[in-house]
């Protein structure tokens, strides 16, 4: 990488990047081809064990390609299994307070109460780096906080001045629910969006969120959103495949 991912979110560049639900090291390499700024593996919500993360990460070192690692929980042994391995950065779920955005800020990088040091992983380089040179990798490493609750969107202003919190992602699916709709068009999700938004350019973090797809994702960018996860490879798949299948039944049935 000429320049890093974190340095992109931090000028603003609009970035594209997708889900990656499936455990394969496979899926990593193709998906290093699309063009993509960046993917996130989702250990969150897909099965990815300890073995199988490491081994998409990898392939993404290998390949020079930027990809975080949405952790099951913002916890200090999750964030530095993804780091350890490779991660360029990680998503953190529900963080919903300042001491949160605090502590996973500080667990992701080295210190005092922060991330274990260790030189032989596939992050430091596997023993081939001095300390020093160790110690200022962490300057490229990438930390999102995901605001998906109401209580973390009162707290915005905090969570995205937070130093080390490179940007902020509102998880517009949970914030739903957490305000009792069963859709994504509420007034209080649209307003909360619009704090979301505003908080993080006062601040200086990336606006990050999920989209189903660029037309959605092109109106997000007049809030300020320049971060997108778009779907997940699963849905390109599920997407192409179906335009297919429609595309040949509709082929003429004389000659058969």
């Amino acid at each position: 990488m000429t320049e890093t991912l974190r340095a992109r979110m931090r000028r603003g560049d609009i970035l594209a990047g997708t889900f990656v639900k499936t455990p394969a090291h496979e899926m990593v390499e193709v998906l290093a081809m699309s063009g993509l700024d960046f993917i996130a593996l989702d250990a969150e919500h897909a099965p990815f064990d300890r073995g199988r993360l490491d081994a998409c990460l990898a392939v993404a070192r290998a390949l020079d390609f930027p990809t975080l690692v949405r952790v099951p929980a913002g916890t200090p042994d999750e964030i530095l299994k993804a780091l350890d391995s490779g991660a360029t950065g990680v998503v953190v779920p529900h963080v919903d307070s300042a001491e949160k955005a605090a502590n996973v800020a500080r667990w992701s990088r080295f210190g005092h109460g922060g991330r274990g040091f260790a030189g032989s992983t596939r992050w430091a380089g596997f023993a081939s780096k001095p300390m020093a040179e160790v110690l200022k990798l962490t300057e490229d490493t990438v930390v999102i906080a995901q605001i998906e609750e109401p209580e973390g969107v009162a707290a915005i202003d905090a969570i995205a001045g937070t130093e080390g919190i490179d940007g902020v992602f509102i998880g517009p699916a949970d914030l739903s629910v957490c305000y009792g709709a069963t859709d994504m068009n509420s007034p209080d999700l649209k307003d909360a969006m619009r704090r979301v938004g505003a908080a993080a350019n006062a601040k200086g973090a990336a606006y990050v969120t999920f989209a189903p797809n660029t037309a959605s994702a092109r109106e997000l960018s007049a809030i300020g959103v320049t971060m997108f996860f778009i779907a997940s490879e699963h849905a390109f798949m599920l997407a192409g495949a179906r335009q297919v299948a429609a595309d040949l039944h509709e082929l003429p049935e004389e000659g058969r």
